[in-house]
């Protein structure tokens, strides 16, 4: 059967094993040599053996391949191989049917040198931060007095004592959630991952801290995995980088929303120190007394200047006075309106006095009368008068009724007299 050849199969006529092993190894074998890059996670070297084994697992997906290698590939390495070191090689995929097994056969070795890593390391951390995985606005804040603290870190380590002496040190009654998992390895990467996840879950962790102490590049290179830093990035609790020392600096300590520079200082950084919190609760309280103390003497002043004012010392000061005012307010006041009241009683006199004046009534008193006919209207002249008229004569206290006898017209002063010629 060609490498081409598709297999023709029916329930039938099945494929045996071994054309089914052949046309697998057919079709891989077609694939050529590559290059692959990964981690080392174990190395087995059979004595008598001119064959090395190795497992490679790849950086962020949970996959591995072994790999087969002749010794001499190996010891030529200016370096020897450890478990955890990052790798190139060059192989050709194979698959073994008696085996039924796939591996790549290695032909060369390129260990990835520590410039190689920071570069790798940079490059990985411009295209996170082109993410945003790294945004300073994203950093929440850690709480003042977490309930409880998640702690990810290798066991019976000496970050694992920094981190709880030095933390219960400064507050005695701080309660700590601890995970371990392996700080360094092939597997470092995994396990933080799942550490950190499962103190994410518990709601009463309140901040996470992921501890270590210093290594060399290599050894911190799982705090640079990228599935572990978007694992950080997506979590809900606030996290702490303590990896390393001050100079170390894994892309954990970008992402997390707090960097330590040690395990000792991410201890400083996670609790207050009660000493220094009750030196300042005195302190607060001695301020907030001198201040009462001042507002109190301050108010005392006023008030003792208040009560040294002559009005306060004797109420009766200057009512006396007030009363002499008030009463010469009062005798203004009365005389004022007397004066209103004599003058407008002398203008009403004399109002009074004008109108007699004017009245008819103070005529006739004065012995003239007012004569009228009998139909009641008023005579001012003799002309419509004759004898024998009957007339009535109004006095100052009564009527007279009388008739006419005689009519003698008499002429007025300054008017010329009918019989008088003119001039």
């Amino acid at each position: 059967m060609s490498k081409g050849t598709r297999l023709q199969t029916s329930p039938e006529q099945p494929a045996p094993v071994r054309q089914i092993a052949q046309a697998i190894g057919g079709w891989i074998d077609r694939l050529g040599a590559v290059w692959v890059e990964g981690q080392l996670t174990q190395i087995s070297r059979r004595g008598g053996m001119t064959t090395v084994f190795m497992v490679l697992r790849d950086k962020l997906a949970d996959i591995s391949v072994t790999l087969t290698c002749p010794r001499a590939v190996v010891d030529a390495l200016p370096v020897p191989l450890v478990e955890g070191a990052q790798i190139v090689v060059y192989a050709k995929p194979a698959f073994y049917p008696n085996r039924g097994s796939f591996s790549l056969a290695v032909r060369e070795i390129r260990p990835v040198g520590e410039g190689e890593l920071l570069a790798r390391l940079e490059r990985r951390r411009q295209l996170l931060a082109a993410e945003g995985l790294f945004a300073d606005a994203r950093k929440r804040p850690l709480p003042f007095l977490p309930r409880r603290i998640g702690l990810v870190t290798a066991h019976n380590s000496a970050a694992e004592r920094d981190v709880l002496e030095n933390a219960r040190r400064r507050w005695p009654g701080v309660d700590f959630a601890v995970r371990y998992a392996a700080m360094q390895g092939p597997n470092s990467a995994r396990e933080v991952i799942e550490a950190t996840e499962a103190l994410d879950r518990d709601p009463a962790v309140d901040v996470i801290v992921i501890a270590r102490g210093g290594g060399s590049v290599e050894d911190l290179l799982p705090f640079s995995d990228e599935a572990l830093i978007r694992c950080i990035h997506a979590l809900t609790t606030p996290v702490v980088s303590a990896i390393g020392h001050e100079q170390d600096s894994p892309l954990l300590d970008l992402v997390a929303d707090l960097r330590a520079s040690t395990p000792t200082d991410a201890a400083r950084r996670l609790v207050p120190d009660v000493a220094e919190e009750a030196q300042q609760v005195l302190s607060a309280r001695e301020r907030i007394r001198r201040s009462i103390r001042h507002r109190i003497a301050l108010e005392q002043q006023s008030l003792d200047a208040l009560r040294s004012r002559p009005v306060l010392a004797d109420p009766r000061t200057g009512l006396a006075e007030r009363l002499r005012e008030v009463d010469d307010l009062r005798g203004r006041a009365r005389r004022g309106l007397d004066f209103r009241i004599t003058r407008a009683r002398e203008d009403l006199d004399h109002q009074i006095a004008r109108v007699r004046a004017l009245s008819p009534l103070a005529t006739l008193r004065r012995g003239y009368a007012v004569l009228s006919d009998a139909e009641g209207a008023a005579l001012s002249s003799v002309a419509g008068v004759r004898p024998g008229d009957l007339i009535h004569v109004r006095l100052a206290d009564g009527r007279i009724g009388a008739s006419a006898t005689t009519i003698e017209p008499v002429a007025l002063v300054g008017e010329h007299s009918e019989e008088e010629p003119d001039a």
